[in-house]
């Protein structure tokens, strides 16, 4: 089982960065940082007659990578009880790519995927995240992915992460013994 990691966090080595790779190090998957790559916000052409006007950016390539993988799991920071700008980019493009002749096969090759989430908050991240947990459920249940699983961690200032032992020990457990 291939495992792809896509990072949403714009700081690198930050707290979400240090819980995943308590549950995929950097050798046992294929790490993407988002914020490495350009992807532009999409402009909503579903309903005009041309459809969506191709963006020069990094988004199919990115697509192209996470569909090579089985597993999927989401990484972001908790910002404003939601998901990073750069998950939501990413995501968001998704309405995009399923309208792309190229990708005609997107939402029937996410039905063999399975999802996982990872996020890192610092208010009450436990509570105050589980409308992000859900939200990622809607997603998988919205193109029919498995949602295998979640962990919340707390931290807020660089380096607190690894205070928290009960997400770092979750994180452990998170996917099956496949790595």
């Amino acid at each position: 089982m291939k495992i792809a990691v896509i990072h949403g966090s714009t700081r690198e080595n930050g707290n979400t960065e240090y819980l995943t790779y308590h549950a995929i190090p950097k050798e046992k998957g294929t790490h993407i940082y988002l914020r490495n790559h350009f992807v532009q916000p999409i402009i909503d052409e579903r309903h005009d007659p041309q459809g969506f006007h191709h963006v020069e950016d990094d988004h199919e390539k990115l697509i192209t990578q996470m569909l090579e993988h089985d597993i999927i799991v989401f990484a972001t920071p908790i910002y404003w009880y939601s998901m990073s700008g750069p998950m939501k980019l990413f995501i968001d493009r998704w309405s995009q790519i399923m309208k792309t002749p190229k990708f005609s096969h997107f939402r029937e090759e996410l039905k063999h995927k399975q999802a996982y989430l990872i996020a890192v908050g610092g208010d009450n991240p436990r509570v105050k995240g589980l409308p992000l947990v859900q939200q990622f459920n809607y997603i998988c249940q919205f193109y029919g992915m498995t949602f295998s699983g979640y962990v919340i961690g707390k931290a807020s200032r660089p380096g607190e992460m690894k205070n928290d032992h009960a997400a770092l020990e979750a994180a452990t457990l998170l996917l099956p013994p496949l790595l």
